[in-house]
């Protein structure tokens, strides 16, 4: 059997557009915060996110997911007005200065955040609580835009308390069959969602070690799936169990090598987006992936 396996044939679509799943894309993180854990206010001011925005689509960004509420581990909650204030006038800045054709998902569990954003052109609802919130799946019903339904038990001021799994392959692929069907049952259109297995949310070291090294388990929910680890807490674990002096502490900017790493075993799992910080790196790692899967002697 060959290395590198192609990735399944999945498409969704927004508005007048159809985002061709079946090669690797990847989703560059622009957070609009002043708290998130690796980037926070970095970006916040709307010339600096566009800046921010543009260098990522020049590095072989598809998609670029804008978040205005941090969801990191005992994260502040944020008013929803404070959050359309600093996501809205991105996500209209980016429209006005790169055009129509990239692909602007939102980082948000607010219906009223997702909708004020897709009035300005965003196209993608990535949903760390999957929807949960009241009217959020009647929403995505109501625009028929593609939907990344993630999963996670609790909130992020209680997520780790919930890292208890009998068997943790087994138990988040029947948790998000469930939410996938409960949407789906309020109007999303199957066809349109993306799966996300929940990286460093409500799950410990060898729960990310499981996943990772089985995603493709996944692959029998029938949906594409959207990897995200860019800098979190498992890979810090991972260096310092390394044993390597000059890596066993880092800073979360320091973790981009290994957090594409981890980026090609999910490709060559079947993810079809990689969500991260550092665009270049990540699009180095997949055009080795994609020359030579197509590869033939």
């Amino acid at each position: 059997m060959s290395l590198f396996q192609p990735l399944p044939n999945y498409q969704v679509s927004s508005r007048d557009k159809t985002l061709d799943l079946s090669q690797p894309r990847i989703m560059g993180i622009l957070n609009v915060t002043p708290d998130s854990f690796s980037d926070g206010g970095q970006f916040n001011a709307v010339d600096k996110a566009v800046a921010h925005c543009q260098q990522m689509i020049n590095e072989g960004a598809t998609i670029i997911d804008i978040g205005g509420e941090s969801t990191r581990p005992n994260a502040q909650t944020v008013a929803t007005d404070d959050e359309i204030q600093r996501v809205v006038p991105v996500v209209r800045a980016i429209r006005q200065h790169c055009g129509d054709a990239i692909w602007l998902s939102i980082d948000t569990s607010s219906p009223e955040v997702m909708q004020a954003a897709f009035n300005e052109g965003a196209d993608i609802w990535n949903d760390v609580r999957a929807l949960k919130r009241t009217g959020a799946a009647e929403l995505a019903a109501k625009l028929d835009i593609p939907v990344m339904l993630m999963h996670m038990r609790g909130e992020p001021t209680t997520m780790n308390d919930l890292a208890q799994y009998d068997d943790v392959i087994d138990e988040v692929r029947t948790e998000l069959l469930d939410r996938i069907n409960e949407v789906v049952s309020i109007g999303v259109k199957r066809n349109n969602i993306i799966i996300d297995p929940g990286f460093g949310f409500a799950k410990n070291y060898k729960h990310h070690c499981a996943l990772l090294s089985q995603l493709s388990s996944l692959q029998t929910l029938g949906l594409p799936m959207m990897f995200g680890i860019s800098r979190k807490r498992f890979l810090a674990e991972v260096l310092t169990k390394s044993g390597a002096e000059a890596v066993s502490t880092t800073q979360a900017v320091e973790r981009d090598s290994v957090g594409t790493a981890a980026g090609l075993f999910a490709l060559q799992q079947g993810a079809s987006i990689i969500r991260t910080h550092n665009v270049a790196m990540m699009q180095q790692a997949v055009a080795l992936w994609s020359q030579l899967s197509a590869y033939r002697c």
